[in-house]
């Protein structure tokens, strides 16, 4: 357990050589290749993710829980990662990664489903608990988002890659993120959430925006002004407008609600 435990807090370090450093680390054998461009998942999602009308998408979570042989499929795809080398800081890695953390918490749901939120029956959320074995350690789902994604990659569009099976997180997309496709699909994946009420709506006192762009400021510039100048990149033309006629954030906001496909069917 310690041994596990302290490659969970040095991953960044171990895995990913500071920037110069020559790299002496031996090469992975060949059965510890990535899983071959993700078609698993690509199917998976392509069957269960679930388009609304207002562009939000929402996961078939029972659909999947009474399929034993998609259940199967998700388990060997997540399995695939178990000693991959995932070491590079490389668009193929960080497709890897963020697949890998919606994957695990595609499942996760699953196995607990039906619930009304990812929180529901914790304190704080399952992220610190929820775990995997990956790149040859066993990291949380809280370790890939902070201590690899974030910390490694360090880009905004980082947020937008993961979802935390939530109504305000950025959407779930219906095809796995690779490598080949990964600054087209994250640009297409942040020009849809900021153009979203999700993401920021203009009132006639300000923005309300996000609580994305609060808890993680410093990833989007470190200021208030700094997101908006993230809005604005993103932003349609017209709804830059109004956010320039409003440059204010004055309030946020998150719905932890569960990004259940179920509810397409209700309404």
């Amino acid at each position: 357990m310690r041994r596990a435990a302290f490659m969970v807090l040095a991953l960044a370090a171990t895995l990913y050589p500071a920037t110069g450093a020559a790299d002496t680390r031996p090469k992975p054998a060949a059965e510890t290749a990535l899983p071959a461009q993700h078609a698993d998942w690509t199917r998976l999602l392509k069957k269960y993710v679930k388009a609304g009308s207002d562009g939000i998408t929402r996961v078939d979570y029972a659909g999947l829980a009474a399929s034993k042989t998609d259940r199967a499929a998700l388990d060997a795809y997540i399995a695939g990662f178990a000693e991959a080398d995932l070491s590079a800081k490389t668009d193929a890695n960080f497709a890897a990664w963020a697949n890998l953390y919606n994957a695990v918490t595609v499942r996760h749901i699953v196995g607990r489903y039906p619930v009304k939120s990812i929180k529901d029956g914790y304190l704080t959320g399952p992220w610190k608990e929820v775990k995997v074995r990956a790149g040859g350690a066993e990291v949380s789902l809280d370790a890939i988002e902070h201590k690899i994604l974030r910390k490694v990659w360090g880009t905004p569009e980082v947020h937008y890659a993961i979802n935390c099976a939530s109504y305000s997180c950025p959407n779930l997309p219906a095809k796995a993120w690779e490598a080949a496709s990964l600054k087209k699909d994250l640009d297409a994946a942040a020009r849809a959430y900021i153009n979203s009420p999700r993401g920021v709506t203009v009132t006639a006192k300000g923005l309300v925006a996000s609580e994305i762009y609060n808890w993680f400021e410093a990833d989007f510039g470190g200021s208030k002004e700094a997101v908006i100048a993230h809005f604005l990149k993103y932003a349609d033309p017209a709804l830059a407008e109004k956010i320039r006629a409003k440059p204010k954030i004055v309030r946020y906001q998150y719905d932890w609600s569960l990004n259940d496909a179920a509810k397409l069917k209700k309404s």
